[in-house]
């Protein structure tokens, strides 16, 4: 029976899971450098899971500086087979209320700053990011929001944005007239990075404010952000543990997106062509398709 090994991504106010037995704490470099902490591994029931906290404990790297690329290739090196990324988030929408869950399962990547892709000269691939987000894991990640209290919308755009400022008013309602739902500043290019290491992706955003184009309430500030933070991050641990219990014991399937394999169809690069050493580069992400 294939088995599940989740691996969580903590945003901003989720820095540790609940209820981990076995729990141990594992450092690991990886061609891409460190990821953002120490991976902390152990399991729930059947399922084993290993979390990291994006921003490093204490929250000590910006949206733009935390270092994608080792991120995803340290979960991958560690055996994970999934990733849930759970994020805070600005609600562009008035039915979106703070406090409330998005699965989004769409993306609008406005960042500029950061790597985003494993692959370049010697080794070249064109990952299909149409449907970035896997839609068994979302489900039964937004199953378990549900089960632990909460108010979860299904599907959704996330706009990444690069940060570390919050959107001008002109901006938020830019984004709302493109139809986005939330607004963050992480899902990218982690999805991306996701994706090129054949590893599906779902998203729990945490909203938090209304961002700014409510002018009728108050402008977005780290104040009001971190007092609705605390409430969605008990809930969004309590949700890890309800998912970490509904895996246990079932048997994984692969993504409906393809994602498990989508390498067979996005190296570009003929065999002869391949730089040898950014190949090798690459085994800890790409190994089965190269």
């Amino acid at each position: 029976m294939s088995k599940w090994t989740l691996g969580i991504i903590g945003g901003s106010g989720l820095y540790e899971i609940d209820g981990l037995e076995d729990r141990r704490e594992e450092k690991l470099e990886t061609p891409w450098g460190a990821p953002s902490d120490a991976l902390v591994r152990g399991r729930i029931g059947e399922v084993d899971l290993v979390f990291l906290p994006r921003h490093g404990k204490g929250h000590r790297l910006t949206p733009t500086e935390v270092p994608y690329r080792a991120n995803i290739a340290a979960l991958k090196a560690a055996g994970v087979t999934d990733i849930l990324s759970i994020s805070a988030c600005g609600s562009l929408k008035e039915e979106y209320v703070p406090g409330h869950f998005v699965a989004a399962d769409q993306f609008i990547d406005r960042t500029f700053a950061r790597d985003k892709t494993f692959f370049g000269t010697g080794m070249v691939a064109h990952v299909s990011m149409a449907h970035p987000v896997c839609p068994r894991l979302s489900e039964l990640a937004a199953e378990a929001v549900e089960a632990s209290g909460a108010t979860l919308h299904r599907g959704g755009t996330y706009l990444a944005m690069e940060g570390p400022q919050f959107s001008s008013l002109a901006e938020s309602k830019l984004y709302r007239q493109w139809g986005c739902d939330v607004i963050g500043m992480t899902a990218m290019p982690e999805a991306k990075l996701a994706r090129e290491a054949e590893l599906p992706y779902a998203i729990l955003c945490m909203v938090t404010d209304y961002d700014c184009w409510r002018e009728e309430t108050e402008a977005v500030s780290v104040t009001n952000v971190l007092e609705i933070m605390g409430q969605n991050s008990a809930i969004a641990r309590k949700a890890v543990v309800k998912l970490a219990e509904r895996l246990s014991g079932t048997e994984r399937t692969p993504d409906p997106n393809g994602t498990d394999t989508c390498l067979d169809y996005a190296l570009i690069t003929s065999s002869e062509a391949r730089d040898p050493d950014f190949v090798e580069k690459l085994q800890v992400i790409a190994g089965r398709a190269l």
